[in-house]
């Protein structure tokens, strides 16, 4: 199975267009079973989806999973995941996280085999520590395989995200910040550890370095039988 995470910034590219083709561009590139976005909603008011779903149906094979709140938005605190269509979707669930910012997670379980998280994590660390507490409490009742995807908003390789530690091995594909000249991994992949990595990367086409200020980033796994 092939997962990814992709901070979509609102559908904005560094040439300042709102442009959400090109985002949906940028996703068929990835080729991805399942893709957690990041600013998948605008920031105000009801929140409206920077991809419309008409959209994601004429111009992709995804689906968004049911996840938000209101008719107009596809996530939740602006966390959204898609599903290449036909896999079997359960359990979609919100997670609220403490922090100075709004900030939330989702998830749900892919094919019945595993759980999916996607998360945007606060930009100070101290926030970052309690939102990893709550994500991990909101997990200890799952029996699943469990991959957290997301932009963990963490500019250290070594520090920042021990809570994670013990549960789930915190894998950096590769730099993904930012798209023009990628200097830090900030968007991450934490496996628990029945999961096994095959490979993982970043994709650094032409048209992902000027779709957002974040690249995408993806892993391949596989899951115990």
């Amino acid at each position: 199975m092939r997962l990814a995470s992709y901070n979509i910034r609102k559908a904005i590219g560094l040439d300042r267009r709102r442009d959400p083709a090109r985002i949906l561009d940028v996703v068929n590139q990835i080729g991805a079973d399942v893709i957690v976005l990041q600013e998948a909603d605008k920031r105000l008011g009801p929140r409206p989806t920077a991809l419309p779903r008409q959209l994601i149906s004429d111009h992709t094979d995804y689906a968004p999973v049911d996840l938000s709140v209101t008719d107009v938005s596809i996530g939740w605190h602006g966390n959204a995941i898609l599903v290449k269509k036909g896999l079997q979707v359960d359990d979609p669930q919100r997670i609220d996280l403490p922090g100075l910012e709004p900030r939330g997670a989702v998830s749900a379980v892919i094919e019945g085999r595993l759980r999916v998280v996607g998360v945007h994590l606060g930009l100070m660390r101290r926030h970052r520590h309690g939102q990893i507490r709550q994500i991990r409490k909101a997990l200890e009742h799952c029996t699943r395989p469990t991959a957290v995807l997301g932009d963990f908003n963490e500019w250290s390789p070594h520090a920042g995200l021990d809570e994670f530690h013990g549960q789930f091995e915190i894998v950096a594909p590769g730099k993904s910040y930012h798209a023009s000249r990628p200097m830090a991994a900030l968007d991450r992949i934490g496996l628990s550890h029945e999961i096994d990595l095959k490979r993982g990367g970043v994709i650094e086409t032409q048209l992902a370095r000027v779709a957002s200020d974040h690249l995408p980033v993806w892993v391949e796994i596989t899951l115990p039988e």
